[in-house]
């Protein structure tokens, strides 16, 4: 039996910002591929969420509840949760995570 993958809403708008992103800089193909391997990453979690690792920045402050998948250069932010995986994050890797992951994940 596998878990139930759930977005944020806050997700919902980095997925939204991530296409409009690519659809401007690259072409709308590429936003649609991005997009669709996106989704797909994290439908994916619904068979094995525990293989993901714990995001370094969150390791660092002894934060163990909230691991990682990846479709480079984007990396999704989850924890499980019972039978559920809920999604927290979606952003490209190379920003400033340990920021981003702060202001979102722990309200600083």
């Amino acid at each position: 039996m596998g878990y139930k993958v759930l977005l944020t809403h806050s997700v919902e708008r980095d997925l939204e910002a991530i296409y409009a992103y690519n659809a401007e800089n690259d072409t709308q193909a590429n936003a649609n591929y991005v997009l669709g391997k996106l989704l797909e990453a994290a439908e994916s979690l619904a068979a094995y969420p525990e293989r993901g690792s714990y995001p370094k920045e969150l390791l660092a402050l002894g934060i163990r509840e909230y691991r990682q998948a990846h479709f480079k250069p984007y990396r999704l932010i989850y924890r499980v949760s019972g039978k559920q995986v809920i999604i927290y994050i979606i952003a490209d890797g190379r920003r400033d995570m340990q920021t981003l992951l702060m202001r979102r994940m722990l309200g600083i």
